[in-house]
């Protein structure tokens, strides 16, 4: 009777993955056919940066060798939306904000992303994403993440807790964002772009996998539910090459285990993150990206094991100046009871 159940249980979870990588396809195929109807020239705003315009537009004005737009235009729906929601890459962040306000808007408008990663093993990783920056400093974030555990609970099951049934959990991140500096701001052209970020994320389903496994996840540093993140990133758009190059760095300040998918410990580590964007055309840009993942916890056998860093290569197409799509092939080593190399994932977002 429980092993049909599980069945049926497991069964309308899958149900559900596949209905979601559905949609996120519908999505991703809607609005391109839409975005092929409409202008998908590419305008760059102050505060992001600077997209290479052809020479014939009269809007635009030579800067180190590219054209750069003084007109108030909507800039390009740059940076990304990464997974927790905060301007971005995939797993990494930027120092510039998200659709800030427009030449004589008093606010800014919001954007809304998505993101569907498959991990393996009936392991996935869905995220919803929006931002808002009512000043052009600022930039205001929520991410939800859905981590499916995949076939953790009958490993569970199998190593002799016959009750488990928890097999996923939810994160919940609320940002808040200040840019310091502006890139170039005193006229001097060589300062990055630098912004700060607090990051509460709150961790809907781990106390339960807790309670279900006898405290095993406090018997080895994963002790809470929640967490606050600090970082401070910096951003640099170089235009002296043949196609613009962005460099972003950045340091974060964390409790949190996989991002705060796997819960927190008690004790705050400071780990490396970063990334390179090339912009090979006005519309479509490679990135590679590192994260490094603390490892402040004791594995459970081989069913929690310790966690890896990450890297990602991705590929962002602007389709138009409200809409980006992007896909990534990523590796994250150890995931649980498995291993997530090799995966892919793909990416939206939209600006209003």
């Amino acid at each position: 009777m429980k092993t049909g159940q599980y069945v049926r249980v497991k069964a309308v979870h899958q149900s559900k993955r596949i209905r979601i990588a559905v949609l996120l396809a519908a999505l991703l195929v809607a609005t391109s056919w839409k975005a092929n109807a409409e202008d998908a020239t590419i305008n760059a705003a102050s505060a992001q940066p600077p997209t290479p315009q052809p020479a014939s537009d009269p809007k635009a004005v030579k800067s180190d060798g590219i054209s750069v737009p003084v007109s108030d235009d909507k800039g390009p729906p740059l940076p990304l939306h990464q997974i927790e929601g905060n301007g971005g890459i995939f797993s990494t962040l930027s120092a510039y904000i998200v659709n800030p306000p427009r030449d004589g808007e008093p606010v800014g408008r919001p954007s809304v992303g998505g993101a569907f990663i498959y991990l393996g093993h009936d392991k996935d990783l869905e995220a919803l994403t929006i931002t808002e920056s009512p000043l052009s400093r600022i930039e205001l974030g929520y991410g939800w993440d859905r981590l499916g555990l995949g076939n953790l609970p009958l490993a569970l099951r199998n190593a002799g807790l016959v009750n488990y049934h928890q097999d996923e959990v939810q994160l919940h991140n609320f940002n808040a964002r200040f840019q310091i500096l502006k890139e170039g701001e005193f006229d001097q052209k060589w300062l990055p772009a630098l912004t700060a970020g607090v990051h509460y994320k709150y961790n809907d389903g781990i106390s339960e996998v807790n309670r279900e496994t006898f405290g095993a996840l406090t018997a080895h540093g994963i002790t809470k539910d929640n967490g606050t993140d600090f970082t401070l990133y910096a951003s640099k758009t170089f235009t002296q090459l043949p196609r613009p190059v962005i460099l972003e760095l950045g340091g974060r300040a964390t409790e949190g285990v996989w991002d705060g998918l796997g819960g927190f410990t008690d004790s705050y580590n400071f780990v490396f993150e970063g990334n390179v964007v090339v912009l090979l055309t006005n519309n479509f840009a490679l990135a590679v990206e590192y994260k490094q993942q603390p490892r402040d916890y004791q594995p459970i056998g081989t069913l929690v094991q310790k966690e890896s860093d990450w890297w990602t290569i991705d590929a962002a197409y602007v389709v138009n100046k409200h809409l980006t799509l992007a896909a990534g092939y990523a590796h994250f080593g150890d995931v649980l009871n498995d291993q997530a190399n090799g995966v892919f994932g793909v990416t939206t977002k939209w600006e209003f």
